[in-house]
């Protein structure tokens, strides 16, 4: 049976698509209420049209740390509690670190990064009343780096990294912290980057087990939602991320490198080609403001 949120509060950045819009609707079929953190004003509202009463939504943009914060604030007191955060909110780039303009990198990196050190900042003092449990979204990617993604191969490991201290910082004050590593889910930023560049999806295809597989957005959002429930120190999304953690010594060792290289020698210039010719290093939908995964 799935576990009841009645009475709880679950705020969510990233919440217009995607997993965030996905986990939203299923913590309140859970009973619970939401609030809808992000930016696309349009798709908030019709989200949170669609769930009611247990839903409101603030449009904030995670670079912007005062909007987060205000965001964050009235968050609580429209709903007089926040229990769960699910720092969600994310981009991607493409092109390889000489080739990528310096800001579509620093966006990458702010979004991911410091996005989610701004949401955790400012959610501390109510997760610290409910005793509650923030939950940030890395990847897989935080346990191996792959060619033309660098930017955020290094957002998502610092995400970890980051989540990790947060959750040293704040045991003391009742808070739980998890950390979430979703491999490649069947959202915009998958979708859109294989349309993008066939030499991504030709990439993925070429990668080992168990990196190479695609996974639903609903298995992603029952995961989360277990790991709600249970306080998970870490949500793999599928189980099997698991074994990149365990094996991430291996994978960046001397022994594993001859293929990496084989493989990034006939991918990333095929790669940087076609980004040159696709002239943009986000995909379509990316506005000029941060937009939710």
């Amino acid at each position: 049976m799935a576990h009841s949120f009645a009475g709880k509060v679950a705020l969510v950045t990233g919440a217009a698509r995607g997993i965030g819009a996905g986990v939203a609707r299923g913590f309140v079929a859970r009973g619970g209420r939401v609030a809808l953190v992000g930016l696309e004003p349009e798709r908030l509202a019709e989200l949170s049209d669609e769930l009611g009463d247990a839903a409101a939504w603030w449009e904030a943009d995670v670079r912007d740390s005062a909007a987060v914060r205000v965001a964050i604030d009235a968050a609580a007191t429209h709903f007089g509690r926040i229990d769960f955060v699910l720092a969600n909110a994310g981009i991607a780039s493409y092109g390889t670190v000489r080739q990528i303009d310096d800001s579509a990198f620093e966006r990458v990196v702010d979004i991911n990064v410091n996005g989610v050190f701004r949401t955790l900042k400012h959610a501390t003092p109510h997760l610290e009343r409910s005793r509650g449990y923030a939950l940030v979204v890395a990847s897989q990617a935080s346990f191996a780096a792959l060619a033309g993604l660098a930017s955020y191969n290094a957002s998502k490991a610092g995400a970890e990294s980051l989540a990790l201290a947060y959750k040293q910082e704040v045991a003391h004050l009742g808070i739980s912290v998890g950390i979430c590593h979703p491999s490649w889910i069947d959202t915009d930023i998958v979708r859109n980057a294989e349309n993008d560049l066939p030499s991504f999806r030709a990439t993925r295809e070429k990668l080992p087990w168990p990196a190479n597989g695609t996974t639903s957005v609903e298995e992603c959002v029952a995961l989360i939602l277990a790991g709600f429930a249970k306080r998970r120190s870490r949500v793999y999304v599928p189980g099997k991320v698991g074994v990149s953690n365990w094996t991430k010594a291996l994978m960046n060792s001397p022994v594993v490198w001859p293929v990496l290289r084989r493989i990034a020698a006939g991918t990333v210039p095929q790669m940087e080609s076609e980004v040159e010719a696709l002239g943009r290093f986000h995909h379509s939908h990316v506005p000029e403001t941060n937009p939710a995964d």
